[in-house]
């Protein structure tokens, strides 16, 4: 019998000698009904939304309760989520206080609730928050405005009635009419613009004093706009999360990628979890991304893997695409769910479910080895949230290419690496050995001397790109010489490896406290051939080293082995002895965490063309790999999970030295101390 099967079996028990109800500020369950695990404390679920529109005459025809129970019996989730309102803004159950679509047959969401109440099962829904179509249509009056004096047919504005109208009482009544546990509000911090409506401009001259409003990114206090209108979007968190649990405190909110890597910053709204769906397509460096950046955010988090492809045309992933997508988000800690479409009719596509059924296995099997293990610090990238909110000309679009490819890059060598923002590693900058600055342009000088600080006293620091380099140019001992005309030409290295350059180039040249790694040999400008495109300089007891091109968005547009074995070269000369050494053919992540006192060396295949292929029917295993672990003392035990099986190891010079057989998806060398 499986441990989940246990674990749910203990647990009815409970509830019926017991009999528990729901969670604080719940509608009342049947008093046999099994307690249900809250979000923090759940790992796996299923997302199913349809974004109801006009179309919809039938919901709940052919929603069932054998239907319910199959999806509960084959998945055995902790969790499912289920459409209540899509971007359209039509309701997909009968609300008495929203815009319900045209017809239902039944109430299907009372059914959802009631089957998942009886399996000791949490439900949680899918609402569009700001993104409501329907709603701007009955009130134009509630739309943003965009700049040249146009409503939003989308976006609804902060300074609107329709969060007190309309979000707060829904809410309220699927918290307290349907009894259930969660939201997961869609269409949020991505869907919000800039809003010139009377209101927004108002309060914004009230707020700054400023009185001439910007139109566009080259106008005076643009920067000031974007802020002030992002901290607008928080005050319209802030006020509904407190509104509602004004009445149901136990109901759980999320915003949909709010303080992850689409709104990079420090949690200042009480959200109960975080979570966001990544990318259909280029799913694993979508993963890869948001995961590093989720896991040291203090909060719950789980991340969401779309179940299809959208390029040429949906089409379902297959269970081992799935369990690779999942094993990237379990690997770093995180809870695993994952997005199936329902009918127009609100049904669920049962034939879709087996292979979920398998995905969820493959997660159980590793749920008590990774679920909220946490990183050992090895290397750092910095997503700045000063240099990135500068960047953007939205609100909190994504604009991280450079963050994605230098991330890549590094993963790519096997080295453990987090993605981090100035609040998660202020203070302690010193737990990493190497820290990635990406081609940020901007940087607060407190967090700018802080890195300087952390290189004098012993640190390593990598500076890419030569708008980031600017900011420390007293340390790297260099002066960067702007072309009128971008150079193109390769970058050449001290072993002979060459790196074609397609623009950005940068000509240096150094004082007398730097030297070259590498070179250019430029092709639109042979007088420029020779002269600096990486150096690195002592820094007190450490060192700073400099790439003097866009680096890591040449990698995220076009990847190579060479700007690999580049970045490859560049980190060992900085980093030469990680905590661990991998060799052996194929491409796989290094994640290095601790739980339970154990020392995790995740291993997960990231192999195949998953960047440019949207369906994989296989994946080829990674390995197999010698390791070099270094670790304080000789371990107790060495075991791969999570079948448990004895690695034999020797043991000299402070590192185990072990034999790593081939990672089909993904495998833990789990290192047990004395």
């Amino acid at each position: 019998m499986s441990p989940w099967i246990v674990l749910r079996s203990a647990v009815v028990v409970l509830a019926l000698v017991t009999h528990a109800s729901s969670a604080p500020g719940q509608a009342p369950a049947p008093p046999t009904t099994p307690p249900r695990l809250t979000r923090a404390e759940s790992f796996l679920g299923i997302h199913f939304d349809f974004h109801a529109g006009a179309d919809c005459h039938e919901i709940g025809k052919n929603t069932t309760t054998g239907m319910l129970e199959t999806i509960l019996r084959t998945v055995r989730p902790d969790y499912l989520q289920t459409d209540c309102k899509g971007h359209p803004g039509f309701s997909s159950y009968p609300t008495k206080v929203g815009n319900p679509a045209p017809g239902f047959v039944g109430n299907p969401l009372r059914l959802w609730r009631e089957v998942t109440a009886r399996h000791g099962v949490a439900l949680y829904v899918h609402y569009s928050g700001v993104w409501d179509s329907e709603a701007i249509r009955q009130h134009p009056n509630w739309a943003a405005i965009d700049a040249s004096g146009k409503a939003n047919g989308n976006a609804t504005s902060f300074w609107s009635p329709y969060a007190d109208q309309l979000l707060i009482p829904q809410l309220r009544e699927l918290a307290g009419d349907y009894g259930l546990d969660g939201v997961w509000v869609d269409g949020e911090c991505w869907a919000s613009v800039p809003d010139y409506s009377p209101a927004a401009l108002e309060a914004f001259k009230k707020a700054t004093g400023i009185a001439g409003i910007p139109r566009k990114p080259s106008d005076p206090h643009w920067v000031d706009f974007l802020q002030f209108h992002r901290e607008a979007f928080r005050g319209y968190l802030r006020h509904y999360l407190s509104e509602v649990k004004k009445t149901h405190p136990g109901f759980a909110l999320c915003s949909n990628w709010a303080f992850t890597d689409h709104m990079a910053e420090p949690v200042s709204v009480p959200v109960d979890f975080l979570s966001g769906d990544y990318s259909p397509e280029d799913s694993v460096n979508s993963a890869r991304l948001s995961g590093r950046y989720l896991v040291r955010q203090g909060k719950p988090w789980d991340l969401m893997a779309w179940s299809f492809g959208t390029k040429p045309k949906h089409q379902q992933k297959t269970s081992v695409q799935l369990q690779r997508e999942a094993a990237v988000v379990v690997a770093l800690g995180g809870g695993f769910q994952a997005y199936f479409t329902q009918n127009r009719d609100g049904s669920v596509r049962l034939e879709e479910i087996p292979a979920m059924g398998e995905v969820a296995q493959f997660c159980r099997a590793r749920q008590a080895l990774c679920h909220r293990s946490q990183p050992v610090p090895q290397v750092a990238v910095l997503l700045s949230t000063a240099g990135h909110y500068r960047r953007l000309n939205g609100l909190f679009n994504r604009d991280l290419g450079a963050v994605h490819g230098v991330l890549r890059a590094l993963l790519e060598n096997r080295l453990s690496v987090e993605v981090v923002g100035e609040h998660q590693v202020t203070g302690r900058l010193a737990d990493y050995p190497l820290i990635v600055v990406p081609e940020w342009a901007y940087l607060e000088a407190p967090f700018r001397n802080e890195l300087v600080a952390y290189g004098r006293a012993g640190g390593k620091l990598l500076v890419v790109g030569t708008e980031a380099a600017e900011q420390f140019l007293p340390e790297l001992d260099i002066q960067i010489h702007r072309e009128a005309k971008s150079l193109a030409g390769s970058v050449r290295t001290a072993t002979g490896l060459e790196l074609p350059v397609k623009k950005g180039l940068s000509t240096v040249t150094l004082g007398s406290k730097a030297r070259a790694f590498a070179q250019w040999e430029t092709t639109n400008n042979p007088a420029n051939s020779g002269r600096i495109a990486v150096s690195i300089a002592a820094l007190g007891q450490g060192k700073i080293a400099g790439v003097y091109f866009p680096l890591g968005q040449q990698y995220a547009r076009q990847p190579s082995d060479e700007a690999r074995h580049l970045v490859g070269e560049l980190t060992r000369e900085l980093f030469p002895n990680p905590v661990v050494k991998l060799e052996g053919p194929g491409e796989v992540d290094v994640c290095l965490a601790r739980k339970a006192g154990n020392l995790l060396v995740n291993l997960v295949n990231a192999g195949g063309p998953h960047r440019t292929q949207s369906i994989l029917e296989t994946i080829p295993a990674a390995g197999p790999f010698t390791a070099s672990v270094r670790v304080d003392q000789a371990p107790k035990k060495v075991t791969l999970e999570p079948a448990g099986r004895m690695l034999p190891f020797e043991y000299r010079d402070g590192s185990i030295q072990l034999a790593v057989p081939a990672v089909a998806i993904h495998e833990a060398i789990v290192i047990h101390p004395l």
